[in-house]
């Protein structure tokens, strides 16, 4: 569908160029696809959302070239979009440029280059994680991406960004019409918007130092996130299910009556037409229903975990040349925060993130946020040392790395032991999987005298009661209470 989209670009083009006859030599003009288009998620009755950039053909004024381009872009969206006998190609629309609707049609690469650098605003950047070029002069458009990926992927390091991208979600949610709230496939919750509004967010975020993230579909930057280890697998295989899912009943709603909606009907005839329609055969209105919304469920639950994940608020802060540190870099940063060991402390990054393997793609991820918090206390050094000593010792254990990816405060809490008391770390060592207590603040809770005293005794007795002799074991127990 986008290549079909971008072929009627192309007609409507060259439509309007023959329209304009030697008008059309004053300019290159590059159509950029945006949205749904840019990202090749076309439905049969979206719109197309583009912008339009154009320069001078060589020689030519500027004013008199954006004119003719303006003319240009003006007549492909009328060609495009106009009823005819045989209907009409595609709605195009144009107001993600610059200023929206309120700003000019076309502008020039400078135009819309010094816009981005001085007033865009947070949501824009994430629009043009979905620009591509569509039609007209590739070659403008291609420079197009190039110059603008640089402003992109550098977006997250403003202030406040992933808060602004987080309030913006909400905000979309809060002007649905309440009584659309449950039935709304696209903006509502567990909705398709939950789903690439997280993506989206993760990728502005890690994408500055990860360049593997960056690309403009919603399901392949899911995979590679995924890959990265910035996703869990399941997480990541659930969110594309459902997401698949979703989109199917988006567009089998819309091809019933060639109309744009976004609402799941209530009606039961619509209801048994979608279930029979994705498969179901024995209750396809229950059936569906109950799909549906246990898809809706898991993205919400999903969407909540990731895209308000305070890993990435952490991330987000650090300066962008200390995403994906360079030895020389670290060492410079290293020295800075106090570290007395600047040499020792690279040996750690290095041990930590040599490879490919996901565990050490993970650590790449957390490693530049947990330097900070080291520093935070007493010996930096030491905690960084005992840090690497308990993920050695846990090795490959899956849910380790995953916890303090998923909840920013228990690594925060273990940088607090590790460089805070080496007595603590110590006992750690010997009991690494006891990291797992950090995830819960009524772990973390002194317990009375005599409340360790009832528990010891108890533990002690189950062992003592048994007819073999356990009293080691007994005596194991009672240490690792202590």
């Amino acid at each position: 569908l986008a290549d079909l989209a971008s072929a009627a670009l192309e007609a409507g083009l060259a439509i309007a160029r023959a329209e304009l006859g030697e008008l059309a030599g004053l300019c290159r003009l590059a159509v950029i696809g945006m949205g749904k288009c840019g990202g090749r998620e076309l439905n049969y009755v979206s719109d197309v959302d583009v912008v339009f950039v154009a320069e001078p053909a060589p020689g030519q004024d500027e004013d008199a070239a954006l004119r003719a381009a303006t003319r240009l872009a003006s007549g492909m969206m009328r060609a495009c979009s106009a009823s005819t006998p045989e209907g009409a190609l595609w709605e195009v629309d144009a107001a993600l440029r610059p200023e929206g609707r309120s700003g000019p049609l076309v502008r020039t690469m400078a135009s819309h280059r010094a816009y981005y650098e001085r007033w865009a605003k947070t949501w824009e950047f994430q629009a043009l994680l979905k620009a591509r070029p569509v039609a007209g002069d590739l070659e403008l458009g291609e420079e197009y991406v190039r110059t603008l990926a640089s402003l992109v992927w550098s977006a997250a390091g403003r202030d406040n960004f992933v808060e602004d991208v987080q309030a913006m979600r909400r905000r979309v949610e809060e002007h649905i019409a309440p009584e659309q709230a449950g039935r709304q496939l696209k903006l509502g919750p567990g909705g398709l918007r939950d789903v690439e509004f997280a993506v989206q967010l993760l990728q502005l975020v890690h994408g500055r130092a990860d360049e593997e993230l960056r690309g403009p579909n919603t399901l392949i930057a899911l995979k590679k996130l995924s890959w990265g280890g910035y996703v869990g697998r399941g997480d990541a295989a659930a969110l594309g299910t459902a997401y698949r899912f979703l989109r199917r009943v988006e567009h089998l709603i819309q091809l019933h009556r060639l109309r744009r909606n976004h609402l799941v009907p209530e009606d039961e005839q619509s209801l048994r037409r979608l279930g029979r329609a994705l498969g179901f055969r024995v209750n396809p209105v229950e059936e569906f229903t109950a799909e549906w919304r246990r898809h809706a469920r898991e993205v919400r639950r999903l969407h909540e975990k990731l895209f308000y994940r305070p890993l990435l608020q952490a991330v987000a802060r650090l300066p962008g040349d200390e995403v994906r540190l360079t030895r020389e870099a670290a060492r410079i940063r290293l020295e800075a925060l106090g570290y007395n060991d600047p040499a020792g402390a690279l040996r750690h990054l290095e041990a930590l993130t040599a490879g490919v393997s996901r565990r050490a793609s993970i650590q790449r991820t957390l490693l530049p946020v947990m330097l900070d918090w080291f520093a935070d206390y007493p010996d930096p050094d030491a905690g960084l040392l005992g840090f690497r000593q308990v993920s050695d010792a846990l090795g490959t254990t899956p849910w380790y790395l995953r916890l303090l990816r998923d909840d920013v405060a228990v690594a925060e809490r273990m940088a607090r032991v590790l460089a805070s008391s080496r007595y603590a770390t110590e006992l750690l060592l010997r009991a690494p999987e006891a990291v797992g207590m950090l995830r819960a603040e009524t772990e973390l809770t002194p317990r009375s005298a005599d409340a360790l005293r009832g528990e010891a005794q108890s533990a002690v007795g189950r062992y003592l009661a048994s007819p073999h002799d356990l009293s080691a074991d007994a005596v194991a127990a009672v240490r690792g209470l202590r």
